[in-house]
């Protein structure tokens, strides 16, 4: 790409890191493709941020099909506490990025969520889930509802093949019905900014006002005179914080400058850290804590179901989820505190007495912010109670637990008054 001066004209005043950036790219001006990049059987995926990985001492390790950080030049628990304190961010541009147009994107996103995606105003998201026939959870992902005409979905990385297809066979099913949409694959980078002073660092490197983007809110501009790029107010780890997707070639520079911030101290972070503040949030880790055995009602995640989709009964699985709503399932995700070693998945769940296995954890780990180990995972109904003793089996030891309300660490997402 040798006319980086057009590049410049185009993006504005750009500095030249941020040139070099895309002089190195493939190419920096390409958004949007037909399909996903798929790499060969076995082999694992890079996102464009790997090389910055490698130069920043990232400690790289095979994660969903993809070869990712996870952690620095520090401890995991330093870079959690990064994030709690000051500002991390997270490369997250290996989840699925598409673009849902035409004038029939909100039937067919609903034909495959259980969300309210036609009640959604415009420049704002919803969490949702992707269900099949049985009412299990195919995948989580956020749907936003854009202005202008199409609408912006991120879901997990270790699902790219899997709901590629599941939307490309819905989409290619509306068409022969005469219905009028398309799909198309975001190629931007996407990264991640968490933390209480997110939005101080952010502010003066965008050309909009911050605090007019609530929670779960999303809005394209300008970040680091960069434009065309994507801020969405939202996040993984319970704190206030964006993600940001980025024309590829000037991801890096974007980096360079945040992380050299004067305002607060910015550090990029890990998966490890990644893992611990979403538990600690209290939020769903897909393949972990819910798939395509558990349903959005066994999983706490009724709420997902918009009044709307509930008075319809037209997405998937809308029959046996709606039993479980009316009658409450047999099992449902809760949270732990407990003592002894962390609880991890897998790990049998008793009743207090330890004679009667109730269920298994799904997640665990000892909480950095807490000093107590923390976990989630399913029991069976009569047993989900906060305050009900449990036990469980670790290394054939029983260990004392509880029901505990989630989240454990108070969320902090922005929401004006």
């Amino acid at each position: 790409m040798a006319a980086a001066s057009l590049l410049a004209m185009r993006y504005g005043r750009v500095s030249p890191s941020l040139i070099r950036q895309c002089v190195c790219s493939m190419n920096a001006t390409r958004m949007l493709a037909t399909q996903p990049d798929v790499s060969a059987q076995g082999e694992l995926r890079r996102t464009c941020l790997y090389d910055f990985h490698v130069q920043h001492g990232g400690k790289m390790v095979p994660f969903a099909g993809w070869e990712m950080p996870v952690h620095y030049k520090t401890s995991i628990s330093e870079e959690h506490f990064q994030v709690r304190n000051s500002v991390g961010i997270f490369d997250v541009s290996h989840m699925l990025k598409t673009h849902v147009l035409g004038k029939d994107r909100f039937e067919f996103m609903e034909r495959l969520v259980v969300g309210d995606i036609k009640g959604l105003k415009e420049n704002t998201g919803t969490l949702t889930v992707f269900t099949n026939e049985k009412g299990g959870i195919e995948d989580d992902l956020i749907v936003s509802h854009v202005s202008g005409d199409y609408l912006y979905v991120v879901s997990n990385a270790g699902c790219i093949d899997k709901d590629w297809a599941n939307m490309t066979a819905m989409a290619e099913k509306l068409k022969q019905e005469g219905k009028d949409v398309e799909l198309k694959h975001n190629k931007h980078a996407l990264i991640a900014v968490q933390g209480p002073l997110m939005s101080k660092v952010l502010q003066p490197l965008l050309n909009f006002d911050l605090a007019a983007l609530p929670f779960m809110s999303t809005h394209v501009g300008s970040v680091c005179e960069v434009k065309d790029c994507r801020v969405t107010r939202c996040g993984y780890t319970g704190e206030d914080g964006v993600e940001i997707t980025i024309p590829q070639g000037f991801a890096m520079g974007v980096l360079d400058r945040l992380l050299s911030s004067k305002v607060a101290d910015v550090k990029m972070i890990g998966l490890g850290a990644r893992d611990s503040l979403r538990l600690e949030a209290g939020l769903c880790l897909y393949g972990n804590d819910i798939d395509e055995t558990t349903t959005p009602v066994e999983a706490s995640l009724t709420w997902l179901i918009g009044k709307a989709r509930r008075a319809r009964a037209d997405f998937p699985g809308a029959k046996i989820i709606l039993e479980q709503i009316a009658s409450k399932p047999k099992r449902r995700r809760v949270g732990f505190l407990s003592t002894g070693p962390p609880a991890r998945s897998g790990t049998d769940i008793y009743d207090e007495s330890g004679s009667k296995v109730i269920g298994k954890i799904t997640s665990g780990c000892p909480s950095p912010s807490l000093k107590k180990n923390v976990a989630m995972g399913y029991v069976e109904r009569d047993f989900g109670k906060n305050g009900t003793d449990v036990k469980f089996e670790i290394r054939k030891k029983m260990y004392d637990a509880q029901v505990a309300k989630m989240p454990f660490v108070m969320s902090k997402y922005y929401i004006p008054k």
